[in-house]
């Protein structure tokens, strides 16, 4: 009996037991082995980082074959904009400095780029803004800073579609329209600031299809009916032929934009602590390499630059893709790292505020979330070179004191052209583009003063506008059906001029861009908005 009841105890205490043992097996296979793995491979990687560290130092100190003391390694892509890094007069200033650069084609696969930093694979690499912002977001830390910017796109991403299909940005406003781009690229991003600052509430959440390069987006362009509402994002000279079709035309290009396709230079944060003076060198090689060519002509070293990568451009191709990229100067760096005054700028937006309006451009279009981005701008740019180089009085002509031989190039900062004042012939003729997104504006009942909110969203309306220069502006005033309707009219035109001074007096909106009109009410609920704002450019 007492062994039966012994038996028994045992094995409810092995029954008890069970449950411990599978949960505390289930904990070790899901929670802590997890936990063990990742810490083992995050302490490899360390020590594999390190040990390519000191492989790269020993093999700075014991080699000769490259002419230089130092080697730096960037990693970079093929696009034309970087052809000053590739070219011969960038390593012949580093040379003179005792530094060679070995830059690393990774196909634009900005992730793996900055991981390469992260890891210390790399030093030093390109990125537009929004590239390194999207990178930066799905990493989950920024572990290089901006020290330079290179250039912006300025016309060479167009989005082209058949005039019968979308004849403005506004038709793109219907489920079954979208755009056919490259994904991870400027052009993807030139999509998602017309997603994200026009008002296309139709669009479908699926708004665009993926294609590999410009070639493939030209090719699909090619092969569809010319009655479906589809846009392309295609580059040079993609772009050119494209517009050889008579029935084809530009929605939108980045020539119309400002300070938003901007490519910048980053450094391994480690490496800029360890090695000031050599990125310095880099900085100040890349600014006297681009005066040269500046002074000398860029479109050889384009030919070439292109023929080293396996395409073949035509002289005209080039002339057509240097009309489209503004490589940026020693001037043009200062005012951008905030070293220049706001007069001395002519309007350059500096890097905190291109960060922040292209962080809002990505997160407005889903690109990442608000809070995926944990840093603030100015923590993602290092303003010391720019400084040290302003300091010392820096010019890419001078080096050691000495002004070189040979004819001399003035820097100077290149500011947008003011859009002329339009007759009211010309205003008629003004085509439109599309209407912009913004919040309702709205104003104390039965008056034309705006509310506090309302003019928060004026206030980042005119940031848009800004960076948008060669686009007009109707302003359309909106007002109740019901009533008086003279004094409805009257009241819908007194909303449009109070917004447009608002925007002309307080937010410093030329005033040759913006025409006031009401619209005629329409219903007996007025409209959603109490103002709209239609953007129009000149034929061409």
């Amino acid at each position: 009996m007492n062994m039966e009841s012994n038996a028994k105890r045992k094995l409810a205490a092995v029954l008890v037991l069970i449950p411990f043992v599978i949960a505390g097996g289930v904990a070790y296979r899901y929670l802590y082995k997890p936990y063990v793995e990742k810490r083992e491979q995050a302490r490899q990687e360390a020590q594999k980082a390190k040990a390519l560290a000191e492989e790269k130092k020993v093999q700075q100190q014991t080699g000769s074959d490259t002419g230089g003391k130092y080697q730096v390694t960037m990693r970079a892509d093929s696009f034309s904009g970087y052809c000053i890094l590739r070219s011969e007069e960038m390593r012949k200033q580093l040379k003179s400095s005792g530094i060679s650069l070995a830059i690393d084609d990774d196909k634009a696969d900005y992730l793996d780029r900055l991981k390469a930093l992260q890891e210390g694979k790399a030093d030093m690499a390109v990125f537009t803004v929004d590239s390194f912002l999207a990178a930066g977001a799905k990493l989950g830390e920024f572990p290089a800073s901006i020290i330079a910017v290179i250039d912006e796109t300025r016309g060479a991403d167009a989005i082209v579609a058949y005039k019968s299909a979308l004849p403005s940005v506004d038709d793109l406003n219907k489920p079954e329209a979208g755009f056919i781009l490259t994904p991870n690229s400027p052009s993807e991003f030139l999509a998602r600031i017309v997603v994200s600052d026009f008002n296309l509430p139709k669009l479908s959440e699926k708004w665009f299809a993926p294609a590999d390069g410009a070639a493939e987006v030209y090719a699909a362009f090619k092969k569809a009916p010319k009655s479906q509402p589809k846009a392309y994002v295609l580059w040079e000279p993609f772009v050119s032929k494209a517009l050889a079709d008579p029935e084809a035309h530009v929605l939108l290009d980045s020539s119309k934009l400002k300070g938003y396709i901007v490519d910048v230079l980053v450094a391994r944060r480690e490496f800029l602590v360890d090695h000031p003076d050599q990125a310095r060198s880099v900085v100040e090689s890349y600014l006297r390499a681009a005066y040269y060519y500046n002074l000398n002509g860029m479109a050889r070293l384009v030919v070439d630059d292109a023929k080293a990568a396996g395409e073949n451009l035509s002289d005209q191709d080039a002339q057509r893709l240097i009309k489209g990229v503004q490589w940026k100067n020693t001037l043009e760096n200062y005012a951008h790292f905030r070293l220049l005054g706001q007069q001395e700028s002519g309007g350059l937006e500096d890097l905190e505020e291109i960060i922040t309006k292209v962080s809002h451009v990505l997160v407005n279009t889903g690109a990442f979330p608000s809070d995926a981005v944990k840093v603030q701008p100015n923590a993602l740019f290092y303003d010391k070179i720019m400084k040290e180089l302003q300091a010392s009085g820096f010019h890419p002509s001078r080096k050691l004191g000495i002004v070189e031989s040979g004819s001399t190039l003035p820097e100077e900062i290149r500011s947008e052209a003011q859009l002329p004042e339009l007759s009211d012939s010309d205003w008629a003729a003004i085509v439109p583009v599309g209407q912009m997104r913004i919040s309702p504006i709205a104003f104390l009942r039965g008056t034309d003063e705006l509310s506090i909110q309302s003019k928060r969203d004026l206030d980042e309306l005119a940031v848009r506008l800004k960076s948008m220069p060669m686009y007009y502006m109707y302003v359309v005033g909106h007002a109740r059906a019901e009533g008086d309707a003279q004094a409805n009219q009257a009241l819908a035109e007194n909303r449009a001029k109070s917004v447009a001074d608002y925007l002309v007096g307080g937010l410093s909106i030329s005033k040759n861009r913006i025409r006031t009109v009401a619209a005629k009410p329409s219903s007996q609920s007025g409209d959603e908005q109490s103002v709209t704002f239609q953007l129009g450019q000149r034929p061409y």
